[in-house]
């Protein structure tokens, strides 16, 4: 269903499922707003989407920071009018090493963007989508599998795509009263710069490395335009999107 005319954030936009949705949000005719601390790259995805029907706006973010986020958001409804859509996607990880020798730092900064730059980002958008008028909107938080379960050595990154899970429960509660409707969508080995080594070989729960399938980062911006194109009245709670083969289901 197109959406012309409505506005979308998206964080992380300079690369991987942040571009590829980005440039689905733009076809189908949504003005996207893309955050990201790289200005060129934002500016390549844009140029990416070639001659679409929704306008892109770059704007420079670092998400941790709660005066760029505030800033986004400030842009965003000065320059469109209103804000229908957040995709909280922004994320990081810290290196695959054993968990006693994760150093404090390294925890902190993962903390930092996946789980309270997804919640300045959502907060920024209750303020914006309850003030709006007509009032409401929809946020989608990036999950990932490992909201569900983790991988070996993962410590930072697997806790907080937990927390993500308990920050959409919430927020889904806590937003009907605004007609904000929240959602989450967990994505399994998109071909992605940060999920690449997958397809190199990745440490296994018995300790093994092994290839991994992957899927295309298209994939998962087509579920997202989904979920995207519903009505406020209706809701998708949770998808899990994955390569079919990943060892993700059964044992092992």
């Amino acid at each position: 269903m197109s959406k012309e005319g409505n506005t979308a954030i998206v964080t992380g936009a300079g690369s991987g499922v942040g571009r590829a949705t980005s440039i689905a949000l733009l076809n189908a005719g949504y003005n996207v707003v893309l955050a990201g601390r790289r200005t060129n790259a934002l500016l390549e995805t844009i140029s990416m989407a070639g001659e679409v029907p929704g306008e892109g706006l770059a704007v420079t973010t670092d998400i941790t920071d709660e005066t760029d986020v505030e800033a986004l958001f400030a842009i965003t409804c000065k320059s469109f009018g209103r804000l229908d859509l957040l995709f909280n996607n922004a994320g990081t990880n810290a290196p695959g090493v054993p968990f006693e020798e994760l150093t404090t730092d390294q925890w902190k900064l993962v903390v930092d963007v996946n789980l309270t730059g997804s919640f300045l980002c959502a907060r920024e958008a209750f303020r914006a989508m309850r003030d709006q008028v007509p009032q409401g909107g929809r946020i989608i938080n990036n999950g990932s599998i490992s909201a569900h379960t983790p991988r070996p050595d993962s410590a930072p990154y697997t806790a907080t795509k937990h927390a993500i899970t308990g920050l959409t429960k919430t927020l889904s509660l806590d937003g009907r009263k605004y007609n904000i409707a929240v959602g989450q969508i967990d994505i399994g080995n998109a071909m992605t710069k940060m999920a690449a080594r997958m397809a190199e070989g990745v440490k296994q729960a018995r300790g093994d490395i092994a290839v991994e399938p992957m899927m295309e980062a298209d994939e998962v911006a087509n579920a997202v335009l989904h979920m995207a194109g519903l009505p406020l009245e209706t809701n998708v709670q949770f998808i899990t999107i994955m390569a079919t083969q990943m060892p993700f289901v059964g044992r092992g």
